[in-house]
């Protein structure tokens, strides 16, 4: 399994044009417990999480590991992109495509603006460097239009559709290698 050690976590605070992709601090919490509880944001994701209930579990460092990013604008975060570690109860076939997933959630406010697509690409340009050739995977529903054009846009390739959660899922990988 792909594992991002202490010998490359955290990076550096990376920095686009417009963004800073750096690890998570204690005031990122409430950002992130306004990321679960939107219902814009959870709108393709099995809806929002109930604030109370964000508030009693989200530690008071929030993604605290090897792979999270926080997505800064003008010193404020407005999103998350993750490179985790796809779950072991994964089909195999979905694993083999590649060991390690992309993530990524922004507030509503920041949609439309072009954030996530940059964020994504400095995360994944930076995994290249730190894991070269090595294949990441995204899903997404496929009602999720805005996602499914931002997965094409990064070079995510289809490998497969499939039915859970009560919708339509898409499964793409996107080499490092490109």
């Amino acid at each position: 399994m792909t594992v991002l050690g202490p010998d490359v976590w955290p990076p550096a605070p990376i920095r686009t044009e417009r963004l800073v992709l750096r690890g998570s601090e204690a005031r990122d919490r409430a950002a992130v417990i306004e990321l679960g509880a939107s219902p814009e944001v959870g709108t393709y994701l099995g809806g929002p999480r109930p604030r109370a209930e964000l508030e009693r579990t989200v530690p008071e460092v929030p993604g605290r590991r090897p792979g999270f990013f926080v997505v800064e604008l003008d010193g404020a975060a407005i999103g998350t992109v993750q490179l985790d570690p796809q779950n072991p109860g994964t089909p195999v076939h979905r694993r083999e495509a590649g060991e390690t997933h992309l993530g990524y959630l922004f507030l509503p406010d920041a949609w439309g603006h072009g954030y996530a697509g940059e964020a994504c690409a400095a995360a994944l340009d930076w995994f290249s460097g730190v894991l070269p050739g090595e294949p990441v995977v995204l899903y997404t529903q496929t009602a999720n239009v805005r996602s499914m054009r931002l997965a094409a846009k990064l070079g995510f390739t289809e490998l497969e559709r499939f039915e859970a959660y009560g919708a339509e899922q898409w499964f793409g990988v996107r080499s490092s290698a490109r």
